[in-house]
């Protein structure tokens, strides 16, 4: 079997019998299996391409249904070795809906897919880099690393810790302490350097060139970025294996968004969810927006930038897949769009007071920007509408430390309550009304 791609006629199938390999998404030349994420010949991005008819039987819904509740049930999907045994309950998050939120910013039938509360670090990175390492295994590396804006740090050093890897991470030296810290208690090697995450993403890629060490985000890009399609497989299993009419996701590099769309493509063309427009929107940080930017412009030119915004976990100025990204957002009829730091805050105690779900800054940017699109009319109220949360708000509480300050401690006596109550000029059953502020 051979596949098109770019006019160019390329094998779907490798030497060794694998069902997948390493193609360049412009000229469609294959790499086959190696550590490598840029054709050395249009330097454009590799991608990992799947010879769907190959797992046409395997891949069903009674399949995946009798598998493992993690990422593992879509193994046959996923680019790792044969033979590899995860033993990492990663994924398969719930999918809640959100009901409160909907009445707060206007919406009809609204879900959150939650991988705040994703294992083993609480974030949607634990699925790319559970892949990624299964092939750092393969190929032998014995140091992984990664840069990082946080969350891809936290996992990378607990995952290679449970591998029994070696890690070496390198962060901006202005990265919130809870990442750091809940990167070094792993045991991994964390280099903060001085400089926004694109110098450090730059000085990552020489690394890689230099040591025999796997970055799962530049050697090990192509295999790191395909995790990301099982939050695509999970939202249309949750579902009842259907799509909903809109997505919306937050962007720093811009992997994540075209991956969902990737994911579903794929479930239509195997037959298991009807195929149906979904419509992409993306969400960023108005002082880190270059996707959001050049979507607004309708064009897949990224003008990098200098990031300067709270929600450090999407701040990449020069994101790797940001053309792609603008593309996919584009081309579904979505959007994209961008909320100030005020906004992040307010999105972040929006979602906590009305769903219970505390997310860090980029699900508070997810949430004010789904707000700000059902507010000028880009998503309508009767549409179904998933919005990603990625991460986990005990990770960002830097954040919050200036919105809620610590009150009196209250003698325990009934008498004393009833003071406190009076002092607040609220009676007893609108104390505990709760104090965020609405985006819109």
């Amino acid at each position: 079997m051979t596949t098109s791609v770019s006019g160019t006629e390329v094998s779907s199938k490798q030497q060794d019998g694998c069902i997948y390999e390493l193609r360049c998404v412009e000229c469609g030349r294959s790499f086959g299996n190696q550590p490598l994420s840029i054709c050395d010949e249009c330097f454009a991005p590799l991608e990992v391409f799947h010879d769907l008819e190959a797992v046409r039987g395997v891949f069903t819904r009674e399949a995946i249904a009798r598998g493992p509740n993690n990422i593992w049930r879509y193994k046959a999907l996923l680019p790792v070795p044969e033979g590899h045994q995860p033993d990492l309950p990663v994924g398969f998050t719930p999918l809640m809906e959100a009901p409160r939120l909907a009445r707060r910013i206007g919406a009809g039938k609204l879900w959150v897919k939650n991988d705040a509360v994703c294992l083993p670090t609480l974030s949607f990175k634990d699925r790319v880099v559970s892949v990624a390492l299964a092939n750092a295994k393969f190929f032998g590396f014995e140091t992984v690393g990664a840069s990082s804006t946080g969350n891809l740090a936290n996992s990378v050093a607990a995952q290679a810790a449970r591998l029994g890897l070696k890690a070496c991470i390198l962060v901006p030296a202005d990265l919130e302490p809870a990442k750091i810290l809940n990167t070094q208690v792993y045991g991994a090697r964390l280099v903060r350097i001085d400089g926004n995450y694109d110098h450090v993403n730059r000085l990552c890629s020489q690394i890689a060139d230099r040591f025999h060490w796997g970055f799962v985000n530049v050697n090990l890009r192509p295999y790191y970025a395909e995790g990301s399609k099982t939050m695509g497989y999970e939202i249309a299993e949750q579902l009842g294996w259907r799509l909903p009419d809109n997505v919306v996701v937050p962007m720093a590099g811009g992997s994540l968004i075209r991956k969902i769309k990737k994911a579903f493509d794929e479930l239509i063309e195997l037959g298991l969810v009807e195929a149906k427009p979904v419509r992409y929107f993306g969400a960023q940080a108005t002082g880190c927006s270059p996707i959001s930017t050049a979507v607004k412009n309708n064009t897949e030119q990224i003008e990098p930038q200098r990031p300067n915004t709270i929600a450090r976990s999407l701040a990449i100025g020069n994101p790797a897949d940001g053309p792609y990204a603008s593309r996919v957002i584009r081309q579904s009829g979505g959007w994209a769009e961008d909320v100030s730091d005020i906004e992040v805050v307010s999105g972040i105690q929006e979602l906590a007071e009305s769903e219970g779900i505390f997310t860090e800054t980029a699900g508070g940017v997810t949430t004010a920007v789904a707000a700000k699109l059902y507010a000028h009319g880009r998503i309508r109220p009767d549409e179904e509408t998933v919005i990603c949360i990625t991460g986990n708000g005990l990770k960002t509480t830097d954040a919050l430390q200036d919105r809620y300050a610590q009150e009196r401690a209250v003698r325990p006596r009934l008498a004393d309550f009833e003071e406190y109550l009076r002092e607040l000029e609220l009676p007893a059953e609108a104390a505990f009304v709760g104090g965020g502020v609405h985006v819109g």
